[in-house]
Formats: structure tokens, C-alpha cells, sequence
């Protein structure tokens, strides 16, 4: 590999690893990271969704904003790997549906998934669907 070439992988490598932040003050172009959030009950029975935008600006419509870019953030962008939030729930069922759709870190997400109640939504993705 050519000098140039080496330095230029060796940079691309580095603003990769260290994430947006870093990005940011090189000057380089964030990459997109914007969700639509929603939460359904059984049947559609009632439906609720925000746009989570990271990092959030100071008039976020997400009220835990902040604290769901670093939850995702810890997941590399995969909702199925976001950090637990451990605490008890009752066993009543009442599902209800998560999804997210728009792009993480320029990549597409598409994600959907059912919860046997609200508590269990909020164990499983903590201040990500705390809207």
C-alpha cells in the first residue's frame, strides 16, 4: 500500500473508532442519526411516537433525549443490544409494540418489537421509549 493511501485508511479508521464526537472536530460531516420512534398498545388501540434526533438539540420533543443517543450510542446502533434498565414488573399482559425506523450512524434501521406490557418495554430499552 502506497504511504498516502496507509494514511488515509489510518484516518478514516481513526474518525471511525472514535465515533461522532470526533467527527465533529475534525470537521468532518456527521453521519445521520435520526429515529422515529413509536409505541403501540394491543391492537393499535392507541399509538404515540417522537423523532429522536442525536445529539439532541436544546428543544428535543424526545424528554430523555440525551440519555436514549447514549443508550444507543453503548448498543452500536442495535436496539435488540441496548443496555438493560433491571427492575420489577408485574406479570399482567398487555403488550404493547416498539418500533424505530430512520438511519444510526448512516445506517438504515428498521426495527419492531412486541412486549408483553409497558414495564417490560422500558426494562428491555431503558430512556430509549420513555416518551
Amino acid at each position: 500500500m502506497r504511504p498516502r493511501a496507509a494514511l488515509a485508511v489510518a484516518a478514516l479508521l481513526t474518525l471511525t473508532a472514535a465515533g461522532p464526537a470526533a467527527a465533529a472536530r475534525s470537521g468532518a460531516p456527521l453521519p445521520e442519526r435520526r429515529l422515529f420512534l413509536t409505541v403501540s398498545g394491543s391492537a393499535n388501540t392507541w399509538i404515540r411516537g417522537v423523532e429522536l434526533i442525536c445529539p439532541p438539540a436544546p428543544d428535543a420533543r424526545h424528554p430523555e433525549a440525551a440519555a436514549a443517543c447514549a443508550a444507543i450510542d453503548e448498543a452500536a446502533g442495535d436496539l435488540d443490544d441496548l443496555p438493560r434498565d433491571p427492575h420489577l414488573c408485574t406479570k399482567v399482559y398487555d403488550p404493547v409494540t416498539a418500533t424505530a425506523t430512520g438511519k444510526w450512524d448512516g445506517r438504515p434501521v428498521a426495527w419492531r418489537k412486541t412486549f408483553p406490557n409497558a414495564c417490560e418495554l422500558d426494562v428491555a430499552t431503558g430512556p430509549v421509549f420513555r416518551f
